[in-house]
């Protein structure tokens, strides 16, 4: 079974005239330099709207997209809660718990938001990753687009390549980060594990915006929005500046001060908190707002009596 795969970014400004082949392998490193070459010479990566040969020099600002055809994961409908924050005809937003995985995959074949999503809304069954925009990790909960039609799913994936739509994020770190900033570092797969991201000289442009809104101790209630959107985006940049999350299995080499008492968190300490967009037929101001769940909330609380 086969389904349509959309994606689109913009080459940035920095990265100078580049052969086509090797733009795409900058943009898009989950894939290999071979399918980005595949569909480069079957028309299916385009450069603004135009078929191009993997030797055309790419100008700084070109949009480049995919629109191709790969192997779907085969499993279907399946009753499962979802909690719905907005929804029209054209697109929806939901409160993804922590502990859902977004799409099918290796180890999650099914009861994943996909499947839930094809049995919520049927009319995404149509389109790419049954309209899925953007993704979160498994552990990170919080809110996620939706299209529930090609023409949202197409002005909303352009909106996300053109850095239009708001995303803000709350974590819980270890440390006493700074008040405010921003960190602007590329991030590219690590060199020697490759399941992990990192901050890389050559990887991507990736920029976070960060406030911190509390100070407990050893722990940061910490607020962000994001200008890219990077995997692991937030949790590198705060393991890079030495605040990894609080529960993050991955991201921690420089953990803060031990804590006494702490409890356990089993999950990387971060939720999508608010999304804002125009509207992908309406042009109208959209914005969704979700509150960080129990668990989270319930370290806050006791990080603020631990700091009394």
């Amino acid at each position: 079974m086969f389904e349509t795969l959309i994606r689109c970014e913009k080459l940035p400004a920095s990265s100078g005239r580049l052969r086509l082949d090797q733009a795409a392998a900058q943009l898009f490193p989950e894939y290999s330099r071979a399918k980005l070459q595949a569909w480069i010479k079957s028309g299916e990566l385009r450069v603004d709207g135009q078929a191009c040969k993997a030797s055309a020099r790419v100008a700084p600002g070109a949009l480049i997209e995919i629109n191709a055809q790969q192997t779907q994961a085969t499993s279907g409908p399946e009753s499962i809660p979802l909690d719905v924050r907005f929804e029209d005809p054209e697109f929806l937003v939901v409160n993804k718990p922590a502990g859902l995985v977004v799409h099918p995959g290796a180890g999650n074949p099914t009861g994943t938001l996909m499947n839930a999503l094809m049995h919520h809304a049927p009319e995404t069954m149509g389109l790419p990753r049954a309209g899925i925009i953007h993704r979160l990790d498994k552990e990170t909960s919080g809110l996620l687009m939706v299209a529930k039609s090609l023409t949202a799913m197409t002005a909303l994936t352009r909106q996300l390549a053109d850095r239009v739509i708001k995303r803000e994020y709350e974590a819980i770190v270890y440390g006493h980060p700074a008040p405010s900033g921003v960190v602007d570092a590329p991030i590219g797969r690590h060199p020697t594990h490759r399941t992990k991201m990192a901050v890389r000289p050559l990887g991507r442009a990736s920029e976070t915006h960060f406030w911190c809104l509390a100070r407990y101790g050893g722990l940061a209630h910490m607020r962000f929005s994001l200008v890219t959107g990077r995997t692991h985006q937030i949790r590198v940049h705060m393991e890079h500046l030495g605040h990894p999350l609080v529960g993050d299995p991955v991201y921690r080499q420089r953990r803060g001060p031990r804590l006494q008492g702490i409890p356990d968190f089993d999950r990387q300490a971060l939720h999508a908190r608010r999304l804002e967009l125009a509207h992908p037929v309406s042009g109208d101001l959209v914005e969704v707002n979700a509150d960080a769940p129990d668990d989270f909330q319930a370290l806050l609380a006791w990080a603020r009596a631990a700091n009394d």
